[in-house]
């Protein structure tokens, strides 16, 4: 329950006004239902003609405000018996009590139209919440998470938390008045037989606790099996080329089959727990009800005076009326647990820790045209195993190129990953223009910084939007800059509707060489300072990389430019190549120095033209 309150803190606080004029029409419809049993006595008095007192108008002030509001009750029906007769006198009082219904529906509707925005609120700032919190959340957070897992835990968990946490509120706000008000009253009329009822009550919340707890493990590996599904199906629809070059959907249907009938069986275990909730609780009531019947009667055939046989009918109406209530509280109990397995997976991304934040007090950046980056002893190594980058010294100057070259996994692309902190180092600095990183603002820091990656990354909507994509002041003029300086003016018009056609899911309606010279279109409208180039043009034919090439090399004009080569052909033009093996810096130089040394670069040089 620790969690549940912190949760309720959180998200639902800010609607505690609607809460409170909730609480206050829940307060109204227990009172109003109470008041409405009070007609049943006189009815049920003059239908078994037990009540036969003369009854006398009284002062208000002459006795308790009770005694002469029920006394001259009593007096105005007896007057209207005498005179209308006592047809007349039943309709009047069951019209009084289908208008006290009426005043209590009504108050129970208003108490449920109050908590509906706050329900579909708590659920729209869970979700806003979440993405926020993935927006800001490292590179390294990603890594150790599925995609699939987390899509379901932002639309399965969050609906869960609100059909659960939410509804559950609800009623641990309503049903909690209503068995308070039904105990007073009952009270009232017998604390003999009320004591079985607080015996009853407890048995039946203890049984539906056994029952919650273990639906509450069940719920939450039925949430792990849909992130597990939905991870299948993005993977799935990413894949879809080369499961069906490898004629491999058979493996995958059975693979998605035996997980969607695992979740398949969880569903099943804990609808039939769910089921028995009812039953239970109907059989425990029907017990208290007969035991009711039992000591009520033996209290009235031994001529106890506290109530008469339309008291003890009262009674029995009240407790009934108890029951549902009771039964209710009692399931809520168990659909919270399951609520609160949603929300555990929840709050694993909302209270992630977040080690890249930014300084208490950040250094002011002011703006350059060019910008000098430095590393200084550097060390890292993912999950503090493996060191991935060792003692690394390296001083980029401002407007100068350099390349980065190595064998895949020496730990190029981790290098110039610690650049914008995507990641932060265990030791050593990284320095922009003589500044700690460390000690700018986040937004600061990457505002340098333009990368264009291996995989161009749009996003599936229009082109222009791409382009302007993080630069929200953009003019169209601008974008259309940007686009011819990128080589791709000419394509871009020759598409269906312009620069507003959409690119489609991760660009899939452009070529290879389109999406990345959008993307390097993306970062001339940046402008940055910094520019990182990942492998740029190594996916791309012949054609499209001289396109792109000559886009780059517009790019990287008059900018200090960092560049991980795949294609070594492309870089030996940079004022500073380095060479990395195993996370360390082995060679540095330009190309000609390089060629000269007869190491490691010359062996790639000679590698790549003997490929060719």
């Amino acid at each position: 329950m620790k969690n549940f309150f912190k949760f309720l803190r959180r998200f639902a606080l800010p609607y505690k006004w609607s809460i409170m004029l909730s609480i206050f029409f829940n307060i109204l419809t227990a009172a109003l239902t109470v008041f409405s049993f009070s007609f049943i006595i006189p009815i049920l008095q003059m239908l078994f003609g037990i009540n036969d007192k003369v009854y006398t108008l009284m002062e208000w002030g002459s006795g308790s405000l009770t005694d002469v509001a029920i006394n001259n009750f009593y007096f105005y029906i007896g007057r209207i018996i005498q005179t209308l007769g006592s047809s007349t006198a039943l309709l009047f009082l069951g019209a009084l009590l289908a208008f006290t219904t009426l005043l209590k529906v009504l108050a129970a509707y208003f108490s449920e139209w109050l908590t509906l925005p706050m329900q579909n609120g708590v659920t729209r700032d869970v979700r806003d919440a979440m993405y926020d919190k993935i927006l800001t959340l490292p590179i390294g957070f990603f890594t150790n998470e599925r995609k699939g897992d987390i899509i379901a835990r932002m639309s399965g968990d969050v609906v869960e938390t609100q059909t659960s946490v939410m509804s559950s509120l609800y009623s641990l706000v309503k049903y909690p008045i209503l068995i308070i008000s039904y105990l007073t009253m009952m009270i009232v009329f017998s604390w003999k037989l009320t004591l079985f009822v607080f015996i009853i009550l407890p048995l039946i919340g203890l049984l539906m606790n056994v029952i919650g707890k273990k639906l509450k493990q069940q719920s939450m590996e039925g949430q792990v099996r849909i992130g597990s599904i939905m991870s299948n199906i993005e993977e799935t629809v990413s894949g879809l080329r080369v499961i069906k070059a490898f004629n491999a959907q058979g493996y995958m249907a059975r693979k998605f089959g035996n997980e969607t009938q695992d979740l398949c069986n969880i569903h099943n275990r804990m609808g039939r727990r769910y089921a028995l909730a009812h039953p239970m609780s109907e059989f425990l009531g029907t017990c208290a009800v007969a035991i009711i019947l039992w000591f009520g009667g033996t209290l009235i055939f031994a001529g106890d005076q506290s109530f008469d046989a339309a008291g003890f009918i009262l009674y029995l109406a009240l407790f009934y009326s108890l029951i549902s209530p009771a039964k209710d509280l009692a399931k809520t109990s168990y659909t919270l647990q399951k609520g609160m397995a949603a929300m555990e997976r929840i709050d694993k991304i909302l209270y992630a820790e977040n080690p890249i934040h930014d300084p208490a007090n950040p250094t002011p950046l002011p703006r350059r045209d060019y910008s000098s980056v430095e590393f200084r002893n550097v060390w890292f190594s993912y999950n503090r195993e493996r060191e991935i980058l060792k003692n690394i010294n390296l001083t980029i100057h401002p407007g100068k190129t350099v390349a980065i070259v190595g064998q895949s996994g020496s730990g190029k692309s981790t290098l110039v990953d610690l650049i914008p902190r995507f990641w932060d180092v265990e030791r050593g600095e990284v320095c922009v223009d003589g500044i700690n990183v460390k000690d700018l603002r986040i937004e600061d820091l990457r505002s340098l910084t333009g990368i264009v990656n291996q995989e161009a990354i749009l996003f599936n909507d229009t082109i222009y939007n791409n382009i302007a994509f993080g630069n929200p002041k953009a003019t169209p003029e601008d974008v259309e800059h940007a686009a011819r300086m990128a080589n791709a003016h000419d394509f871009i018009m020759e598409t269906e509707h312009g620069y507003q056609t959409c690119v489609g899911d991760r660009g899939c309606r452009l070529s290879g060489g389109q999406r990345q010279r959008i993307s390097i279109a993306r970062a001339l409208l940046k402008d940055p300072s910094i520019l990182i180039l990942d492998e740029a043009t190594s996916a791309l034919d012949t054609e499209s990389e001289r396109l792109v090439q000559d886009a780059l090399e517009r790019l990287m004009s008059n900018r200090t430019t960092i560049v991980i080569a795949h294609r070594l052909s492309t870089i030996v033009n940079a004022d500073k190549i380095c060479v990395m093996h195993e996370g360390e810096i082995v060679e540095t130089g330009t190309h000609a120095e390089l060629m000269q040394l007869q190491g490691i670069y010359h062996r790639l040089v000679e590698m790549q033209q003997m490929g060719n």
